[in-house]
């Protein structure tokens, strides 16, 4: 993979907002529940993030009882 691949956008959309909603919890409490900072989480809510931890994920998707697919979509190209 080389620099340029890292340019193009990508086709992950993030539903974090409409999971904390529906749960009626604050990126806040979320960061409090996981240990993830806000502006880590708020990189990824806003569709910004290149890449994602596995423990971030695991934590997130523990603190919303939620699995990686309620989480993210990917879009066909």
């Amino acid at each position: 993979m080389t620099g340029q691949d890292d340019d193009r956008p990508h086709r992950v959309t993030c539903h974090l907002d409409h999971l904390l909603a529906a749960r009626g919890m604050t990126l806040v409490e979320l960061s409090h529940r996981t240990g993830v900072s806000t502006v880590n989480l708020s990189v990824m809510k806003n569709d910004r993030a290149r890449a994602v931890r596995f423990s971030t994920l695991t934590a997130v998707c523990d603190a919303l009882g939620c699995q990686p697919g309620d989480l993210f979509t990917v879009h066909p190209s």
